[in-house]
């Protein structure tokens, strides 16, 4: 939560907030869980900030929010609150199942110092009683001792393992639920393909892999041609509907390892390593041409709802340059498809030759 939203809720003006909160979605017919609430705090509490922002926009034409729309804002823009609680959880379990082992750990290295201590007696004993040759019987008191000791070892070595076994597989399962956790802070939840986190980290990760390995690596964005007037004419879960088609195609082209993300709104972007501007360019036109070559019906009424284009951009990585370089002149060369007709993929390295 932003710390306006926060000061916001710690003040008077709290009560003032919340009433307006639930006004609104009440007069926007939304029911009132927890996460739509916490939605729209945020929204009413900072209305120009990030979040704000798009809940305007979604519900600038009055359509039904609904739950996938409402799971959608919250992976793209809440994620850290939710995903802490979680890790938090997780992590108490983990702290606990630690000090298990320590503590089995720590009894352990007690009872072999102990054991020691025995075994060094028992050989003094021993010494002493063979010098004074003495009698049968003290010599199998210290057998006895030997024997008690090692069979207490024993079975507190088998707890020992018993202990770390169920630790073993304890921590294995949280290690697994929290890779888990980390993939769905990760993902966008209306497309199931990367998210602006995702793809900010990945875009990084593969600027410093291509340079290090001295490979070509490219980045392409790509929008969806007259997104908000489609989203105008037939309301946002239509719209959601084309997203998650056109994030279909573009995710069954961009298996490992290109990697694809949802950008932002209707804009999508694919990391190709190792891969040249080139091949690049076949991919593009293959998902372009696979988009456009289908015509959607709308899921409620079967209507027809014609084809979807979309436009792209793509630049090949240069020697020594940044992600955020990179991303910006594969946007110009977005923009250079938008502004000479859509439906397109341009390079930018065809613009730049041509300027």
């Amino acid at each position: 939560m932003s710390k306006q939203v926060q000061t916001t809720l710690r003040g008077p003006e709290a009560f003032v907030l919340v009433r307006r909160a639930v006004d609104e979605m009440e007069r926007l017919g939304v029911w009132p869980t927890p996460l739509n609430f916490e939605l729209w705090l945020h929204w009413l509490g900072d209305p120009e900030g990030p979040l704000g922002q798009e809940m305007t926009r979604l519900l600038g034409d009055g359509s039904p929010f609904t739950e996938e729309t409402a799971e959608m804002l919250a992976a793209e823009y809440l994620p850290r609150g939710r995903l802490s609680e979680e890790i938090r959880d997780a992590g108490a379990v983990l702290n606990r199942e630690l000090s298990t082992v320590s503590e089995a750990i720590a009894q352990a290295q007690r009872s072999q110092a102990a054991y020691g201590e025995t075994l060094a007696g028992a050989s003094a004993h021993f010494e002493q009683s063979t010098e004074q040759s003495a009698e049968p019987k003290a010599l199998l008191g210290v057998v006895t001792t030997l024997s008690k000791a090692t069979t207490q070892v024993r079975a507190e070595n088998a707890t020992l393992e018993k202990r770390l076994a169920t630790s073993t597989k304890e921590v294995a399962r949280l290690r697994e639920h929290l890779e888990q956790v980390r993939r769905d802070a990760m993902t966008d939840a209306l497309t199931n393909l990367g998210n602006r986190k995702a793809f900010d980290e990945e875009l990084l990760r593969a600027c410093d892999e291509a340079e290090k390995k001295r490979r070509p690596m490219s980045l392409a964005v790509l929008d969806i041609d007259h997104f908000k007037r489609f989203n105008d004419t037939w309301g946002h879960q239509t719209g959601d509907q084309v997203l998650r088609y056109v994030a279909s195609v573009i995710g069954r082209v961009s298996k490992a390892p290109r990697v694809a993300a949802r950008y932002g709104g209707e804009e999508f972007a694919i990391i190709f390593p190792s891969e040249s501007a080139s091949l690049v360019e076949v991919a593009l036109n293959q998902i372009r041409e696979e988009i456009g070559s289908r015509a959607l019906r709308r899921r409620s009424t079967n209507d027809e709802l014609g084809a979807v284009t979309i436009s792209a951009g793509l630049a090949q990585r240069r020697p020594g340059e940044s992600g955020s370089s990179l991303l910006d002149r594969a946007d110009e060369a977005l923009y250079a498809s938008k502004r000479t007709g859509r439906n397109k993929v341009t390079n930018a390295e065809r613009l730049e030759i041509a300027a």
